[in-house]
């Protein structure tokens, strides 16, 4: 986006004359006075053309041969500070759900990274995929819900499914795979978000493209902090499309800690509280469970009774946890001594929290940990922890 006056690196203003511009992502009311810093929207169509050095549609009849199917998603590497050199654009992470939709024909799959197709949960999101101008595409994007900010909420997108309302869910797409039986994994990344902004420039909502919001990682992330939202996905220009790697040519940056977690047990409910009192949960270190901490806070009652029901159906005798009990400093982890993992109940390591926390302590655990949903398109062996 092109700075204002003062210097901001991002766009506060939209042009009325962009017509597409207006669904940003801030906001789901039609007529956007102040659009906000650093949100991906969609952009205004624009010609591809070889003047400009990029590729032109005609120009993908010279890609390799390709099917739409289903492509595993690169990963971001996460890092703490953006990097120094290097040729990056920045885009706006989402708390969402990362699909990859797969259409042909008039076919269309959306699924998630351990490839369960959640389709059947988002078919406004297949119908408008459906209308795309093309007759096959693999396009890797995320479903989000809005908050009243307009901030993406995974925990928002939960408790909508949870209680059955209807609210609006966007899909962000961010990346163009497979277009018409030419695979684009190999084109730059600049290139195939031209190609993938033709696509879905002028698509109606509920699809909305994601693109570059700046160059500059500093003020982009001051102004994403300032906002409450989720954090930056740094990615090299030229990079190509690496299923499944963690490369780290695509980097993210958190503005807030937050992971996934593997449950590996639960605590017996005290006082009023019902089904159970917090749950304990781990990260894979070397294919073995290790434990992080106990999560007791975040849990409405609807989310108790929920989580309880499923935990029940995995319970086990032992411990999953390769490390409990076990002492630090001459002093029980987490106060778990051996007479107290006889009173725990302990499950199949089958679920993944998404959690909240302040801090790693020195030992290694979570301080201040808060529950925020399941995260039931995540493989339980691919949660480790992340930036260690």
């Amino acid at each position: 986006m092109r700075a204002t006056r003062s210097g901001n690196p991002i766009a506060w203003k939209t042009k009325a004359r962009h017509r597409n511009s207006r669904r940003a992502f801030v906001t789901r009311k039609k007529k956007v006075k102040d659009e906000a810093v650093g949100q991906a929207h969609r952009l205004p169509a624009v010609q591809l053309g070889s003047r400009s050095g990029r590729p032109t549609i005609a120009s993908l009849s010279d890609l390799p041969a390709a099917k739409a199917q289903f492509v595993e998603p690169m990963k971001a590497k996460l890092v703490e500070k953006p990097p120094a050199t290097g040729d990056w654009i920045y885009e706006l992470k989402f708390d969402g759900i990362r699909l990859i939709a797969v259409r042909v024909d008039k076919k269309v799959s959306l699924l998630s990274r351990n490839q369960n197709d959640l389709s059947a949960r988002f078919l406004e999101i297949v119908e408008a995929i459906k209308n795309l101008a093309a007759r096959e595409c693999v396009i890797d994007g995320e479903v989000v819900a809005l908050d009243d900010e307009g901030r993406s909420s995974f925990q928002l997108l939960q408790a909508l499914e949870m209680e059955g309302r209807k609210s609006p869910v966007y899909f962000y797409a961010f990346d163009l795979l497979q277009l018409d039986g030419k695979g684009l994994v190999g084109l730059p990344l600049e290139a195939r978000k031209n190609v993938l902004e033709k696509l879905s420039g002028d698509a109606d909502d509920p699809i909305r493209y994601s693109g570059a919001i700046g160059r500059d990682a500093e003020p982009l992330l001051d102004e994403v902090k300032r906002r409450g939202l989720e954090g930056l996905i740094g990615k090299q220009r030229n990079s190509v499309y690496e299923p499944g790697r963690r490369s780290g040519v695509w980097i993210k940056l958190k503005c807030v800690q937050e992971q996934e977690f593997v449950i590996g047990g639960y605590t017996p409910p005290q006082g009023a509280r019902k089904h159970f009192g917090a749950i304990l949960v781990g990260y894979y270190d070397k294919n073995k469970l290790v434990f992080a901490g106990k999560v007791g806070t975040g849990f409405t009652t609807k989310s108790l009774s929920m989580l309880y029901k499923k935990l029940q159906k995995e319970a086990r005798y032992d411990c999953p946890f390769v490390d409990l009990p076990s002492k630090q400093n001459g002093q029980w982890v987490q106060g778990i001594t051996p007479s107290m993992m006889k009173k725990m109940d302990w499950v199949n390591p089958k679920f993944v929290a998404q959690i909240k926390f302040a801090e790693w302590t020195r030992d290694g655990k979570l301080r201040a940990p808060v529950f925020l949903a399941l995260r039931e398109d995540k493989k339980p062996t691919d949660v480790v922890r992340e930036g260690y």
